[in-house]
């Protein structure tokens, strides 16, 4: 008799597990869902937004012209106002949403991989190299145009190597990395301010509007090279995704589960460098893009297990061609995008570091 209820107990503790187990799964797959279903909607109102702004920024202007005509120049149907959308507006929008994507999806991946919201390549070192090698073509080599994009492309990614390397000492150390970049960027920007103030006034133009970040000297020439860059490595860091998620989890977890933690670090990291190279080099240094798209995107977005890379893009792209209508047509002076960036990405700046700070939690 004591064996019969003994078995009926295990019976019902059994029973009693195995339901308790199926309800788990069913909150975690309906909890998965519902955060999917968020991104979903998340970046299909980024992307109306995204092309809305497009629309504005060739639309909208001193002269306004209507849709039919734009795709009348576009298709080659139509010559009115052809100088204005093909020569001034058609390039300018495109420079400026492949530089957003490229900008928002390069600082998303670096504040993942080292798991820290300092890690932008504007915070780091990355832009400033490329900042420093186009004052010096321009203000020391008398350099313009595609040369000087090419000098800061190539000094650029040699910095962000530079950087790279010296943090691996006995082994990677994320912050290790992100204070060797705070102090290249230091430098770096100390050694742009020292030229800067050695050169004759006539002479500073050309610098201070491609360290500001315009998209003022954008045309359609430059444009294939970064579009074929922005679409070969943002489609590498997207298919990479599943291993930078995994990768956030500690290198001994996604050792685990087979990946290979080295390997996908420094591929993650030369696609999001080659995104952020060639944006510099198109656009300038576009302050605070990289820096801000990918806490906003997760802000909205939630997390949903995807890296938020699609949402960061379009969070990226956003800004930059916000801005740039922002600082085209909402003040008597027209500003650069990069001055209005930088007027968003200060304060943010300071809250990140007085709320790390309130936290207790360093670098």
């Amino acid at each position: 008799m004591i064996n019969e209820i003994e078995n009926h107990n295990g019976s019902d503790l059994i029973l009693h597990r195995s339901e308790s187990s199926a309800e788990a799964k069913a909150a975690i797959i309906k909890g998965y869902r519902r955060r999917n279903a968020r991104y979903t909607v998340v970046c299909t109102i980024m992307a109306a937004i995204l092309f809305s702004l497009i629309c504005t920024e060739m639309i909208y202007g001193k002269t306004i012209y209507s849709p039919s005509v734009i795709i009348g120049n576009i298709l080659g149907k139509t010559d009115e106002g052809s100088f204005t959308i093909m020569t001034l507006r058609l390039p300018r929008m495109l420079t400026g949403l492949l530089c957003g994507l490229a900008f928002g999806m390069a600082g998303n991946t670096f504040q993942k991989i080292l798991r820290n919201p300092l890690a932008s390549p504007d915070i780091i070192g990355v832009s400033s190299g490329s900042s420093l090698a186009a004052v010096i073509a321009i203000l020391i080599f008398h350099l313009s145009g595609a040369i000087v994009s090419v000098w800061a492309l190539v000094v650029g990614l040699g910095v962000a190597l530079g950087i790279y390397a010296l943090s691996h000492g006995h082994g990677f150390s994320h912050n290790r990395l992100i204070l060797i970049g705070i102090g290249f960027q230091a430098f770096l920007s100390a050694t742009i301010s020292w030229i800067l103030l050695n050169t004759s006034a006539y002479e500073l133009n050309g610098a201070l509007r491609w360290l500001s970040g315009s998209l003022n000297s954008a045309t359609l020439d430059n444009l294939p090279v970064l579009a074929v860059v922005v679409a070969a490595a943002g489609i590498a860091i997207l298919c990479l995704n599943k291993h930078l998620v995994t990768l956030q989890l500690g290198e001994e977890f996604a050792q685990t589960l087979g990946a290979n933690p080295n390997l996908t670090r420094i591929l993650l990291i030369i696609f999001a460098l080659l995104l952020t190279a060639f944006a510099t080099a198109a656009a300038g240094p576009i302050a605070s893009v990289a820096f801000l798209a990918g806490p906003i995107s997760t802000k909205l977005s939630g997390s949903a297990g995807k890296g938020n890379m699609v949402a960061a893009a379009l969070t990226g792209a956003i800004l930059v061609l916000a801005a740039d209508l922002t600082g085209q047509y909402a003040f008597s002076v027209r500003y650069p995008v990069g001055v209005i960036t930088g007027i968003i990405g200060a304060p943010y700046l300071l809250f990140l570091l007085i709320s790390m700070n309130k936290k207790g939690s360093g670098i």
